[in-house]
């Protein structure tokens, strides 16, 4: 790592008010805060519906006998991601493997490399998408393994410092373990769609034998409810605020790599104008890896939900530093 940030975001006044540093260390900090309300809020929301069909101590017996499984499931999925995922991501997105001997991209590979040895990291595995959006993702199960994939519409229309500019974007998500978490949250909300949607087949067969709330069927039902509301509204919102909190930290770190803001700035606004991958259109779970949402525009609902910040507001971030 460098030894000094000199890159200082000012207000009105010219007063200095954060580092890069600060800017990482508060997004690291927010963030933590985040998962950690990943699973409280699973478990409080399960035993609240429960608690509406059933005394309290059955209540706490049926949201540990929930809770339990779901993270068992979480966990043995999690580890198939760590095994897999990286390569199920590339294959998606029809990513090819570069290296310093092919002529046509030494240069790419060489951006790479001198970005990762200024980011104090190894130098990732390389991969183009043969596609005409301009768009870019990192993946792997950390530093020593991990590969940054940039498209050819990234690598023709950007100059050289918008180009390092994104690669530094992506080398901050390694470093800061970003692409980790990303899987994690992203297998762990898969796990919870899997489990409600099983509970809503058993609710078609489930039988009560009168109008008794501690019944089987209204358990279920309850729990059901309480995974599906997490599904539909807190998850989405959580995994927003994360993947939000981690852009910024990658824009700042990426800007602190190359003391380029202005280069990442300018490559955003390129970016902006034709994020769109055709091979990841549709594909929610790679959205979020993305340095900008490969995705065609939804509506204003989707907008608000989405995981990435406003473009406008990160180049604006990145202008003041």
């Amino acid at each position: 790592m460098l030894n000094c940030a000199t890159l200082f975001r000012y207000d009105w006044g010219m007063k200095k008010v954060k580092t890069v540093y600060d800017h990482i260390r508060a997004n690291n900090i927010k963030t933590a805060v985040l998962v950690v309300l990943f699973p409280v809020i699973f478990i409080a929301l399960v035993f609240i519906c429960v608690w509406c069909v059933q005394p309290l101590n059955d209540a706490i017996n049926t949201t540990t006998m929930v809770a339990v499984p779901t993270v068992v499931v979480c966990v043995i999925w999690m580890l198939i991601s760590w095994a897999f995922g990286d390569s199920m991501m590339l294959s998606m997105a029809g990513a090819k493997q570069i290296n310093d001997t092919d002529p046509e991209y030494r240069y790419v590979y060489k951006s790479v490399e001198n970005v990762a040895l200024a980011a104090g990291l190894p130098t990732p595995k390389v991969y183009v998408i043969e596609d005409g959006g301009l768009n870019a993702f990192a993946t792997g199960r950390g530093p020593r393994d991990a590969t940054v994939a940039l498209t050819r519409g990234i690598i023709e229309k950007l100059d050289q410092p918008e180009l390092e500019g994104v690669i530094a974007h992506e080398m901050s998500h390694i470093g800061n373990r970003d692409i980790r978490l990303d899987m994690f949250i992203i297998t762990g909300i898969g796990v919870t769609v899997f489990i409600a949607d099983m509970l809503a087949r058993n609710m078609m067969y489930a039988r009560s034998d009168g109008d008794d709330k501690n019944n089987g069927a209204a358990v279920i039902m309850m729990v059901w409810l309480a995974f599906t509301l997490f599904n539909v509204l807190i998850s989405p919102i959580l995994h927003m605020a994360i993947s939000r909190r981690r852009e910024y930290a990658a824009d700042a770190t990426g800007a602190y790599i190359t003391r380029n803001p202005r280069a990442l700035a300018a490559a955003l606004r390129k970016i902006s104008e034709h994020s769109v991958v055709k091979n990841l259109d549709g594909r929610k779970t790679m959205a979020a890896i993305c340095i900008a949402n490969p995705t065609r525009a939804r509506a204003f609902f989707g907008e608000i939900m989405a995981t990435h910040p406003p473009i406008k507001e990160r180049i604006r971030r990145l202008e003041s530093m």
